[in-house]
């Protein structure tokens, strides 16, 4: 499978878009190699040097795009347009906690230009439409796209963009096209009524009403907690080869993604009733909390992805036990080590050196061997790592069996950016349609609904609506939700309970 929105999705692309490329061999439109050592220079002295010079690895391993590539989000974007005081209000709301772009196009500007590239088909023409007439810029047209102009471009040409340009409007041609047939919310209903094979995704967001951190979301996030701990990388922190080499670090973060509960949350609750109504295909979960089982989700229909803490095991000898057997290690920031491998080896070491005798008279012994014990092995919970395999039942589960019987796609809780779970969508038929349950919407993939808002409201109005049995101590029995569509979509709704 090729990740999202690779170009070699649309193999068409590469050869129809051979004129924008061209561009960027002239010596007047690319991007100079000044520009590009004066940026690699600054960031080389951002960073502290390394004894084993590994500066200049970690730079050549980084895209000088990497920044603008992540993304912009539409809320980042001004809502423009003839919009209602109302809404503008509510999309003023929405946008205070990000900031917008300067200089950006406004969200209706940027619906309108990729709506226009869908039409045109080809990013050249699309482009000589647009940058080649004068009609906009090459740096602001990026906006549209999703693309922020990175810092280092500040000032260049504006022909300096292309390739930033070039990449944007690939990937969203390389989008999955909304089915738009459906929009609205008992267009949502409908789909929940009728289906009977359905794929759940899930990821943090599900959990953390329930006090546990997610993954990216600023402030409240894990990276960001990660972060304060002093890593140049949040990310070491879940590298198998970093756990290797120092498995205190992770046992150091351990606690705050140790779940320190058995409640499950209202999301929860909400695949566990699909279940009940013989509606769920398959739930796959990046979670690693293993609530899903809490919940009661059977081992037939739940694929932990990013495996889970209800086992550990030993890196050395591959001893197993429950998860359970160091909670109390993990809990303490302590590494644990392998009960069974170190037991054996100081039975070993005991029986070896029985009835020996020490060769000095002041009972050291030369010889460190004969009494040195290996140390045992270090303990790792069963969550896949970075740089690990994902579990071999992913994958046959999906490619074998789910693709060809799932009638609708539900993403709860997750901004899908981690492969290959975020690969899963591009891989089931486009025909099928998919939602998505989360407090702010992602811009890579095209999904035909959008309900916007804490995932535990989103469900209970949905269930609300559908008339399902949704209960649960954390909905409370007069809970009232505020629905509505968002300003400048035909599907996006967001969801706000009434105080």
């Amino acid at each position: 499978m090729e990740p999202e929105g690779a170009l070699t999705e649309n193999p068409s692309l590469s050869m129809q878009n051979v004129e924008i490329i061209d561009v960027l061999s002239n010596e007047e439109s690319s991007i100079d190699d000044a520009t590009i050592r004066e940026e690699s220079a600054r960031k080389d002295a951002s960073e502290e040097s390394d004894e084993d010079g590994e500066d200049d690895e970690i730079w050549e391993s980084e895209s000088l795009y990497a920044d603008a590539l992540e993304g912009l989000g539409d809320e980042q974007l001004s809502a423009g347009g003839e919009t209602s005081q109302r809404d503008r209000m509510r999309w003023q709301s929405l946008t205070l906690s990000v900031g917008l772009e300067p200089g950006a196009c406004t969200l209706e500007e940027a619906i309108a230009y990729r709506q226009e590239a869908r039409m045109i088909g080809t990013v050249a023409q699309f482009v000589g439409n647009t940058v080649g007439t004068g009609a906009i810029t090459a740096k602001k047209l990026c906006t549209a796209f999703g693309i922020r102009p990175p810092a280092f471009l500040e000032g260049a040409k504006d022909r300096a963009y292309d390739l930033l340009l070039y990449l944007g409007v690939t990937r969203e041609l390389s989008k999955r096209n909304k089915l738009t047939q459906y929009n609205t919310m008992e267009d949502a209903m409908d789909l929940l009524r009728k289906s009977n094979n359905i794929i759940v995704i899930t990821g943090a967001g599900i959990s953390t009403s329930l006090g546990i951190p997610d993954f990216r979301s600023k402030e409240t996030g894990l990276y960001s907690k990660i972060e304060l701990h002093g890593l140049s990388d949040p990310q070491e922190v879940f590298d198998i080869g970093v756990f290797r080499e120092e498995p205190g670090i992770f046992y150091e973060i351990a606690k705050d993604i140790l779940p320190s509960t058995d409640k499950f949350s209202p999301t929860h609750a909400f695949i566990h009733l699909l279940q009940e109504r013989n509606k769920l295909l398959t739930n796959y979960t990046q979670n690693i909390d293993n609530l899903e089982v809490k919940a009661g989700i059977r081992e037939d229909k739940l694929i932990q992805c990013h495996g889970s803490f209800a086992f550990a095991s030993c890196v050395k000898c591959g001893y197993r036990v429950p998860g359970e057997a160091i909670f109390e290690d993990l809990k303490a920031g302590r590494v644990a080590r392998c009960p069974d491998c170190g037991s054996n080896k100081r039975k070993r070491g005991a029986s070896q050196n029985k009835g020996k005798n020490k060769r000095s008279s002041g009972g050291d012994s030369d010889d460190d061997e004969e009494y040195d014990i290996p140390e045992p092995g270090v303990m790792k919970p069963d969550i896949t790592f970075f740089g690990e395999e994902l579990p071999h039942l992913f994958h046959d589960r999906l490619t074998k069996h789910d693709r060809d019987l799932v009638d609708l796609v539900i993403v709860i809780g997750t901004s899908l950016k981690v492969a290959p779970v975020s690969e899963v969508i591009g891989y089931l038929p486009s025909n099928v349609p998919q939602m998505y349950i989360s407090r702010t919407p992602v811009n890579h993939i095209n999904f035909d609904l959008d309900f916007l808002g804490d995932c535990d409201v989103v469900v209970a109005e949905l269930c609300r609506r559908l008339n399902w049995d949704l209960e649960h101590e954390m909905i409370p029995k007069d809970q009232k939700i505020d629905v509505q569509l968002q300003d400048g979509f035909a599907s996006r709704y967001t969801f706000k309970v009434i105080e």
